[in-house]
């Protein structure tokens, strides 16, 4: 380096650059400083990049032990990543903040978390080894959530999962390290590993959006908010030993990503949260989507619902019948076809299909309770009794479901039971006009003329309290 110069000269230098000017001897003993990942490797003998590296991998196991199977290069039913923490932004936006740190931990198949966890082992090592272990542990899950954000601004309807974008933040930090921060490593020697952090880089974006089922977004996200921070800490903080002005960067970055979140809650709010006034222009967004990636069941998911909304039924079952034909074993898609038909007054199908989720999944009160409402609907409310029997026994604090068995029960003149039902659904939910209105008919139809009125006039207060 120049004799004339602002950064800060290695003792080496300093010696070369004496011997040069004569003022001492070129034979002197020369300083080598440890590349800053040397000494650190010492400080723990279990690394937080391990430690992720577990933790994505333990995730992985359950949710596969969860699915009893372990997809290759598909990706886990929607309804299973979405209960352990996918990041989607119906439920993102609307408070369940969680799911920008939850989502990173969860991927979609084998390959996934194969590629991602090769990545992050690299990655992870020389970021942690560069910026220390807690300096790393907020960065990794400063630019995931940043990803996360990213992903939930740009696809606000489509469920995002894997630690990509905390990836892609490692690799953005340790791009702007190595070109805007100072190190013992040769030249040569850095300028080896930012060409091929930038191929990582490039090679990864350009593919991202080739392929359907990648989210570029997240990676943007990521990558943007990993340049920042490794900027700022070259820059402002380049010494962990000055923990204010190193915590103040890192502040400073994760309040942009927290006020980046909120930004994005106010922008996509109104039609996440208002669908009825913006619903037309979801299902041209949504439509466009399912055109360009057809074979993407979260944007035929998505965008049946928002046929929902719209009344659209038949558009609506439509969508949820791709989806199936794309994962046959979804079944909260199968769960929401057959409310639907319901809803359409589609009673056979919607036996069909409760019936068939149940030869998949016996256990599911839901898809019971479903089954009963499609045969009270045809009339055979024996059957529908015995549905929602079941489904008490699978889940006796499920709601609604002694009422709509004491209405079969009142169907086949079983007033006694009839009574009994409804009496335990307003122990368990509290007072309702209409459980009132079916007291007071069955009341009625066992000659209990006092009870009758009592009930009917209690249901007319519940209608129009004073």
């Amino acid at each position: 380096m120049p004799a004339f110069s602002l950064k800060k000269i290695c003792p080496w230098c300093v010696q070369h650059e004496a011997a040069q000017r004569e003022d001492g001897s070129e034979d002197a003993r020369q300083v080598v400083i440890p590349a800053p990942w040397v000494a650190r490797q010492r400080e723990a003998s279990i690394s937080l990049t391990q430690i992720i590296f577990g933790a994505c991998v333990a995730v992985f196991l359950g949710m596969a032990l969860a699915a009893k199977d372990v997809p290759i290069d598909g990706g886990f039913p929607a309804e299973l990543a979405f209960h352990w923490g996918a990041n989607v932004g119906p439920y993102t936006l609307s408070g369940q903040w969680w799911r920008l740190l939850t989502y990173m931990f969860l991927h979609g198949s084998l390959f996934h978390i194969a590629f991602n966890m090769w990545c992050l082992w690299d990655l992870g090592t020389m970021c942690e080894s560069l910026y220390g272990r807690w300096t790393f542990g907020i960065l990794y899950l400063t630019t995931g959530v940043a990803g996360g954000v990213a992903s939930v601004g740009w696809n606000p309807h489509v469920l995002s999962v894997g630690a990509s974008g905390a990836i892609f933040g490692l690799a953005g930090a340790l791009v702007a390290s190595f070109y805007l921060g100072e190190f013992s490593q040769p030249k040569i020697a850095i300028q080896s590993v930012l060409k091929s952090l930038v191929f990582f880089l490039g090679f990864n974006l350009f593919f991202g959006g080739l392929f359907q089922g990648i989210d570029n977004a997240c990676h943007v996200g990521g990558l943007v908010s990993g340049l920042i921070l490794g900027a700022l800490i070259a820059r402002v903080s380049p010494d962990p030993g000055n923990f204010a002005r190193r915590a103040g960067v890192l502040l400073l970055v994760a309040l942009g990503v927290g006020g980046s979140a909120f930004g994005v809650q106010r922008w996509r709010g109104p039609q996440l949260f208002n669908p009825q006034g913006n619903v037309r222009r979801m299902i041209t967004e949504l439509q466009n989507q399912t055109r360009k990636t057809p074979q993407d069941a979260s944007a035929h998911y998505a965008l049946a619902h928002e046929y929902f909304t719209g009344g659209q039924m038949s558009e609506g079952e439509a969508e949820l019948k791709k989806v199936l034909e794309l994962q046959p074993q979804n079944a909260r898609a199968q769960l929401d076809l057959g409310a639907a038909y319901l809803s359409d007054g589609k009673s056979k199908e919607a036996k069909d299909t409760f019936t068939q989720l149940l030869t998949e999944h016996p256990q599911d009160a839901t898809a019971h309770v479903g089954l009963g409402m499609a045969w009270a609907n045809l009339q055979d409310h024996l059957s529908a009794i015995r549905e929602y029997k079941t489904a008490l026994q699978l889940n006796p604090q499920a709601r609604g479901v002694y009422y709509q068995m004491g209405v079969s029960q009142a169907q086949l003149k079983q007033y006694d039971e009839a009574i009994a039902s409804y009496q335990t659904e307003q122990s368990k939910g509290g007072d309702d006009p209409d459980l009132e209105d079916a007291l007071a008919d069955a009341y009625q139809a066992k000659g209990m003329t006092q009870q009758a009125a009592d009930a009917r006039s209690k249901a007319a207060e519940l209608k129009n309290p004073r």
